[in-house]
């Protein structure tokens, strides 16, 4: 018999924009960033999903924070990303470290990182417009976050 995960306990119907603890397995702690309201019909556009990964992916493991990170991607929902980070890194330095790598995301203009051929196996599935105006929006979310925040609304 199959165990439900823990992502699918969490009732979707009452998720908002933010940042939230998902889980904490070992020294590892799972952020959920939510971009979208789910099931709300608006979700993240394909290639600016994919453009958000690879921007925000490169800044995270150029950050300071670099060997702390475990993985950061998107959701299949496409309603946001999962960013692991080690417990080291506490609340208030994970948002911010989210809070600079959006802002970044938000203001990037040149050639996206990893986007050639050789580098990305959908190297043509980008959006850079549409990252950054997703980008800019999840900053104001994230401005209204903080470390109290950060549990999952019942």
């Amino acid at each position: 018999m199959l165990r439900k995960i823990a992502s699918f306990t969490v009732n979707h119907d009452t998720l908002k924009p933010g940042m939230y603890v998902s889980r904490v397995d070992g020294d590892c702690v799972t952020y959920d960033l939510r971009l979208k309201v789910p099931n709300a019909g608006d979700y993240l556009g394909q290639g600016a999903l994919h453009t958000l990964e690879h921007l925000i992916a490169t800044y995270v493991r150029s950050s300071p924070l670099t060997d702390e990170v475990i993985y950061f991607g998107p959701m299949g929902c496409r309603t946001g990303f999962y960013l692991i980070l080690r417990d080291k890194v506490g609340k208030a330095d994970a948002l911010k470290l989210c809070l600079e790598a959006f802002a970044f995301a938000a203001d990037f203009t040149g050639p996206i990182p990893g986007a050639k051929r050789r580098e990305c196996g959908n190297y043509r599935g980008h959006d850079l417009p549409g990252a950054r105006r997703e980008a800019k929006a999840y900053v104001n979310v994230l401005k209204g976050c903080s470390e109290g925040s950060m549990e999952y609304p019942d």
